[in-house]
């Protein structure tokens, strides 16, 4: 008997991490998949996007954060705050990934939400630096997941069926792209040109590259969650640095007292600086 799935908000947010990659992110699609499958505008997609689960995402949607684990992030933030530069060298700006992961995880984030006339991109937004924390601390451990067997491969509903901790999962498949991509192309993965970068993550996403030692579309699909993730996240956590994504579909952030607010702006737009939990405390 396979091990029964997380709550439903779980499974439509993975529906919505696939359709992000397939519908939004145009260098992951050819011309005729666009064609074929319909072409959705970016912004249209991030402000429905964003209004169905930027206020989830103030908290890491598999994140196992204590109150005291969410202070210190807080009063720590500062020391995560490095230069691009810092943190493509490995610098302290790391706390899980290695210099090749770094670099690996970099490019990946930037492949799948790039920077456009809509918004800044992944990368430009710390998501890196999200995913890093995540695997750094107890999600990536699998602190609140059932990692006993048995092990079977099991639908979509049935969630997460691997004995591996997301953080051994993340590090594998790194590895494992790396590889493949070595053979393939005799370069790393975040040495590719962004359209053989779009290319592999568009084989990956497809299912037609096969991954030596994790499966392809478990591994695709949570470096995919972490991505969206990171980049609509609360900005203390690592990702969405400056509230940028959260001014970009006008999300307000965590401050949910808006009584005040409903007179004055009947029938008008409301326009707020958003707020973060750091903004709170």
């Amino acid at each position: 008997m396979l091990r029964s799935a997380g709550s439903e908000q779980a499974q439509a947010f993975s529906v919505l991490a696939h359709r992000f990659a397939c519908s939004v992110t145009g260098e992951i699609m050819s011309t005729r998949e666009k064609g074929s499958r319909g072409d959705v505008g970016r912004r249209d997609f991030l402000k429905l996007f964003g209004a169905a689960g930027a206020a989830a995402s103030t908290l890491p949607l598999g994140g196992s954060a204590s109150a005291d684990e969410i202070m210190a992030a807080a009063a720590t933030d500062t020391k995560h705050h490095h230069t691009a530069a810092e943190l493509h060298a490995g610098g302290p700006g790391y706390e899980f990934f290695n210099v090749d992961e770094s670099a690996f995880v970099e490019a990946a984030v930037d492949t799948l939400i790039p920077s456009d006339a809509t918004g800044p991109g992944a990368r430009e937004l710390g998501v890196a630096t999200y995913i890093d924390r995540q695997m750094a601390g107890g999600y990536g451990k699998g602190d609140r997941l059932y990692l006993e067997g048995p092990f079977g491969e099991g639908t979509p509903e049935q969630g997460y069926q691997l004995p591996m901790t997301p953080s051994e999962l993340i590090r594998a498949g790194i590895a494992d792209v790396n590889a493949v991509v070595q053979k393939s192309h005799k370069s790393s993965f975040a040495a590719l040109s962004a359209k053989d970068r779009a290319a592999v993550m568009a084989d990956l996403d497809g299912k037609k590259t096969e991954l030596p030692t994790v499966p392809t579309a478990t591994f695709f699909g949570l470096l995919l969650q972490l991505t969206i993730e990171g980049y609509f996240a609360d900005p203390m956590y690592g990702g969405n640095k400056d509230a940028a994504a959260w001014k970009m579909i006008g999300f307000p952030g965590a401050d949910a007292m808006y009584t005040d607010k409903i007179e004055p702006f009947r029938n008008k737009p409301y326009k707020a600086e958003p707020k973060g939990i750091q903004d709170l405390i």
